[in-house]
């Protein structure tokens, strides 16, 4: 079982939690995003965690996340992952195997798929503490992490209690740490002049420089996608611009904002022939990251990642201390 610790717990007490009984489930379809989250099983858990593998589509989504969080890897003792999941993304926080990574989930079976995962994505590192609990009201004091994040869209599916959200992560996080969140500001986009090349001729394209298909992609402009069949529960959409915003008035310092994949995203089948060509899908990634720094990019995006650090008060800095660059 996984039990649940009810009071707050400092940086060096936190553990696994369990529920002190079996999880109730919720209603039906319709019923609020968190209901659905307190009810996930492991079947809900795996696919999850398939929805980032198991297609070339979904392997650059994987991968722009990865590099993300590669990008903003800094020394940290402590990394809290909110609404983890099975923890896909949970091994690229913090840097190195002494960081105690915690993940945390209002899923049962989310977390109980951890395990699982971990030998498989992780093996050089140990496993994270489990803790079932609401994002809303995690069970840590304040400032006890360097890095925390909040991935796959935790702020939207907050939905009316984002600001208090934000606000609870802002709490937990420690000065000189970074915080890591990911919004869904709009449908997404996709590229007018790689969508009207062949599959084939696309892949032959992303042999060529970065640069020139960056500089031809941009000339041509971008169409966004239509607006998808609403999921039930849905979840509330946050511009990416907003979020910079709160984090600054917050005293955060904003590093790095990225729309996911805005130029082939949506387009799968060209994604797939660029994949069979190493070269040519290593230059994806560079294209899809370039263009994704774009501030014109994030408003349409299906995906925003933005990464913040809290600077070190200058009463609290010595000369070897302060904010690191990031890389």
């Amino acid at each position: 079982m996984i039990r649940i610790r009810r009071r707050p717990v400092g940086p060096a007490t936190a553990r696994a939690v369990r529920p002190a009984g079996p999880v109730a489930h919720a209603g039906p379809s319709g019923e609020p995003a968190r209901d659905r989250f307190v009810r996930g099983d492991r079947y809900r858990a795996r696919r999850e965690w398939q929805r980032y593998e198991g297609t070339p589509q979904r392997d650059l989504f994987r991968a722009l996340r990865e590099r993300f969080l590669v990008r903003h890897r800094r020394p940290a003792a402590r990394a809290l992952d909110l609404g983890s999941g099975p923890g896909r993304f949970t091994p690229a926080l913090g840097d190195g195997p002494s960081v105690r990574r915690i993940a945390v989930d209002l899923g049962e079976g989310m977390l109980r798929e951890l395990p699982d995962r971990w030998p498989h994505t992780a093996p050089a590192l140990p496993p994270p503490d489990r803790v079932r609990a609401d994002a809303l009201r995690p069970p840590f004091a304040a400032g006890a992490f360097e890095v925390v994040a909040a991935l796959g869209n935790l702020v939207g599916f907050a939905e009316g209690d984002s600001d208090q959200l934000l606000e609870r992560l802002a709490e937990l996080v420690a000065p000189g740490g970074t915080v890591l969140l990911e919004v869904a500001p709009g449908p997404g986009e996709r590229s007018r002049y790689l969508h009207r090349l062949p599959p084939s001729s696309v892949a032959r394209l992303f042999r060529s420089p970065p640069g020139i298909v960056t500089a031809r992609v941009e000339r041509e402009g971008f169409r966004e996608e239509p607006p998808r069949r609403a999921e039930p529960g849905g979840f509330q959409r946050t511009g990416a611009a907003t979020l910079a915003n709160w984090l600054e008035r917050s005293g955060f310092r904003v590093t790095e904002t990225l729309a996911v994949a805005p130029a082939l995203g949506p387009d799968a089948d060209r994604i797939a022939a660029t994949a069979r060509d190493p070269k040519a899908w290593d230059h994806l990634l560079g294209v899809e990251e370039r263009i994704g720094r774009s501030p014109d990019r994030w408003n349409a995006a299906a995906a925003v990642l933005l990464a913040a650090v809290r600077p070190v008060p200058s009463a609290d800095r010595s000369p070897m201390s302060g904010p690191r660059s990031e890389g």
